[in-house]
């Protein structure tokens, strides 16, 4: 995460809430620091629709230099109706403030946790969601977030910075959010902070899901360091959605400590006027290599039940 901060259904559901810390703050379930998971939700159809259903797998790596502590982002799966998934990312220049950035995400992740399955309040709708669970979090610190939504055949998503989302159809991408920045390398954030952005600035997006069609979710980490055509082409190598999850975050990884690769993060670095300095462009050199961060991905795969 970049390190600005901005200040002035019938059956019961299965929930589960991932980050990789230690502790068991907020009811998170703690994990190994590599982490994979599959889970399958069905989405009961409409009488003109094919009755279809999602079924998720993820993995997770912190930034190296926080391994010990877990890493600062948060994921959340549930199987409630047609399946829930988002993603947190907390905002690492906290940590100037001796505040610890994965709090926040942590606690908005566990808001979201608490909030799906109520009906009347969250409608189904994940703006709503992001609202209701934002302005549940107390902790101090803030975060970009992504939460999706699937039912009846249709993925709703509403999205605050720049944690991101694609969806690959028969190897094509078909679907792409794109990031919400003050400028380079601020994204957009939800904040315990009085002026800070809010649900009403979330990107909100609707789109009809085939069977076959792949979603991939993660935080910046993953989408800084791999392009979109490597991400198709680990979606067309690998059918099983946790061993899709697995090589994505390692790929995002490699590249991340990579310093030759011209990774989508230098690529926007040095189109934004960052660079290497004039004299070592006259050699031919210029900014390259991957960004270290936290790597959260989840790959869901939309399948016939």
């Amino acid at each position: 995460m970049a390190i600005s901060i901005i200040r002035p259904s019938v059956s019961r559901p299965q929930h589960f809430l991932y980050s990789t810390n230690n502790s068991q703050n907020f009811s998170s379930i703690s994990l190994r620091k590599k982490q994979s998971f599959l889970r399958c939700a069905s989405s009961d159809s409409a009488p003109t629709r094919k009755e279809v259903s999602l079924c998720v797998g993820t993995y997770q790596i912190p930034h190296p230099n926080k391994v010990e502590k877990g890493g600062e982002d948060a994921f959340f799966v549930s199987s409630d109706n047609g399946g829930v998934i988002a993603v947190a990312d907390g905002v690492s220049g906290w940590a100037e403030k001796n505040v610890d950035p994965a709090l926040f995400s942590r606690e908005l992740m566990a808001n979201v946790s608490s909030l799906v399955g109520n009906e009347e309040e969250v409608k189904y709708d994940p703006l709503i969601l992001i609202k209701g669970a934002h302005a549940a979090t107390s902790s101090i610190g803030s975060a970009t977030a992504i939460v999706a939504m699937f039912e009846n055949g249709i993925l709703k998503i509403a999205s605050v910075g720049d944690c991101g989302l694609r969806i690959v159809r028969k190897g094509q991408m078909i679907f792409s959010t794109f990031p919400q920045e003050h400028y380079f390398d601020c994204p957009y954030q939800l904040s315990s902070e009085a002026v800070t952005q809010t649900y009403l600035d979330a990107i909100v997006s609707s789109v009809d899901l085939k069977e076959g069609d792949t979603i991939i979710m993660g935080s910046d980490g993953l989408f800084d360091n791999v392009f979109d055509q490597e991400i198709v082409s680990v979606m067309t190598t690998h059918d099983d959605v946790s061993n899709a999850a697995k090589a994505l975050a390692e790929l995002a990884k490699n590249h991340s400590v990579d310093i030759k690769f011209d990774s989508p993060y230098s690529l926007e670095a040095r189109a934004r006027g960052f660079d290497v300095p004039w004299w070592k462009k006259v050699f031919g050199m210029k900014l390259t290599g991957g960004k270290l961060d936290d790597i959260t991905v989840i790959v869901g795969k939309v399948k016939s039940s």
